[in-house]
């Protein structure tokens, strides 16, 4: 007689993940904030949404994903920094628009659970979202066996934030004449990983632990430092001085991201030689033989934000940000254009 099957002989293990839920709800109880309703392992997570203080209320959202820094995270067998990036590549699409984030979720998908892995991810996660001062609501972990190679899982995040319709930063109110101003970036965040393990494991032939004196520390460990999260710092900025555009640096890079803010009948300026670009750049750049244009729309090149304001307050902001011990840098300027003059020019 056939031996009766089980789920778990297929390879998902209820009871593994009924355990990670356990440990998931510690985390999360870290990252509470007023709002917050219940704990994990609801069918939907609660947030009591407190529109008091705002005359409009909208709710911001972003989705977003970790892509193939996961696979460094992987060679290294760390796992404990790519929830951080996961957060930051949400909050940070709001916090453009000047959203505060009220609340996140996660999805792990894997094709074996490893709990002590898993653990990890969400502890990243949690420590992203303490960072940004959001509560993690709820979240999905899914067990697909045939899906992921051994070892292997992938990562998506949502994020929802709220502000006051008549504080939305959209550039409707950007002019020729603005000044840009570049935050500094952790490295290479969560972009262009397709194209570094191309140079660094493909043509280098490097591994994660190969020390790298143009970097001074091993290949691996500058990989994956952790894209920062700057949700607290834009709503500080924004909050009593005059910044009218905000751009997240991130897939397009610079020359992509800037445009998106700035008016059609405008073009910026970008002086490249304005900021410290960090050594992993100029690192993959020679030894990729990687254009300069390649580099500006594949890499954030060392600035992670971009905030664009009026040019009489250029200088304040400038001085806020490093009395918050922030490395910004005046970068560039937008200029009125006629015709069909390119929208982005690097000097």
């Amino acid at each position: 007689m056939t031996e009766p099957l089980r789920y778990a002989d297929a390879g998902v293990d209820i009871d593994k993940a009924n355990d990670l839920v356990e440990e998931i709800k510690k985390i999360a109880k870290k990252t509470h904030r007023p709002g917050a309703m219940g704990e994990i392992g609801g069918f939907g997570g609660l947030f009591s949404l407190n529109t008091a203080n705002y005359e409009q209320p909208v709710l911001v959202s972003s989705t977003d994903g970790v892509g193939t820094k996961l696979k460094i995270a992987f060679l290294m067998n760390k796992h404990d920094t790519v929830g951080i990036d996961l957060v930051a590549m949400c909050v940070n699409d709001i916090a453009v628009q000047g959203a505060r984030p009220l609340f996140f979720l996660d999805y792990l998908a894997t094709g074996h659970l490893e709990s002590d892995v898993a653990a990890q991810v969400i502890g990243g996660i949690g420590e992203g979202c303490q960072q940004a001062k959001c509560v993690l609501i709820g979240g999905e972990t899914a067990e697909m066996p045939g899906m992921y190679q051994p070892g292997e899982y992938d990562l998506a995040g949502f994020a929802v934030g709220i502000v006051d319709n008549s504080k939305l930063v959209d550039g409707s109110e950007i002019r020729g004449g603005h000044r840009l101003i570049g935050i500094a970036s952790n490295g290479l965040h969560s972009n262009g990983y397709s194209l570094v393990r191309k140079i660094c494991f493909d043509r280098l032939q490097l591994e994660v632990g190969s020390y790298v004196p143009e970097l001074s520390a091993p290949l691996g460990e500058v990989l994956l430092r952790p894209t920062r999260i700057y949700s607290e710092l834009v709503l500080n900025l924004i909050k009593d001085l005059p910044v009218h555009g905000l751009a997240h640096i991130t897939g397009g890079g610079i020359a992509d991201n800037i445009i998106r803010i700035i008016p059609k009948a405008c073009s910026v300026v970008i002086d490249t030689a304005a900021w410290e670009v960090p050594p992993i750049f100029a690192f993959l750049q020679q030894a990729g033989g990687v254009s300069d244009d390649e580099m500006r729309r594949t890499f954030n090149l060392g600035i992670g934000m971009i905030a664009v304001v009026p040019e009489d307050s250029a200088r304040e902001i400038l001085e806020r940000l490093r009395a918050m011990n922030e490395r910004a840098f005046l970068i560039g300027e937008v200029v009125a254009t006629k015709g069909d003059s390119p929208r982005i020019h690097f000097i």
